[in-house]
């Protein structure tokens, strides 16, 4: 299971350390692609698998905007020795990444934020805690 929250770089050749106990979970090569709300999708190559087979069954005229905006986004990542992962040019423009990132685990995958973009969500979040009340509900706590 990924969770937590971590802080990291992109060095100026676009790497970043990807937290050891996510690189455990998600193996030795994982899947990043592009994600909601301006951020980057993890998954493992299991779960990666499980999403491709969802998008690969979807009609041509239902499902053609998904898969651009996932096959298109999509990139296959192997740490290296230190841990660090290349984020290519387009998806770090994509998610405004620059320098502090942040590495959030969701479970079955992780997110990768820009710090000021992470931010603002979460400020977003905590001034809402109507809706959260109300996930909460659905959920039965």
């Amino acid at each position: 299971m990924l969770t937590g929250e971590f802080q990291h770089n992109i060095d100026a050749k676009g790497r970043m350390i990807m937290p050891a106990k996510f690189r455990d979970e998600l193996g030795e090569k994982f899947v990043v692609t592009k994600g909601l709300d301006k951020c980057l999708f993890i998954f493992s190559l299991s779960e990666w698998s499980k999403l491709d087979k969802q998008l690969s069954e979807l009609s041509l005229s239902k499902g053609r905007e998904i898969q651009r905006f996932f096959y298109g986004g999509m990139t296959e990542c192997e740490p290296d020795k230190q841990g660090r992962v290349l984020i290519p040019s387009n998806l770090r423009d994509y998610a405004e990444l620059e320098k502090d990132v942040i590495v959030i685990g969701l479970n079955r995958r992780a997110e990768i934020w820009s710090k000021a973009n992470w931010d603002a969500q979460n400020a977003k979040f905590i001034q809402n805690t109507d809706e959260v009340a109300l996930h909460m509900e659905d959920l039965g706590i």
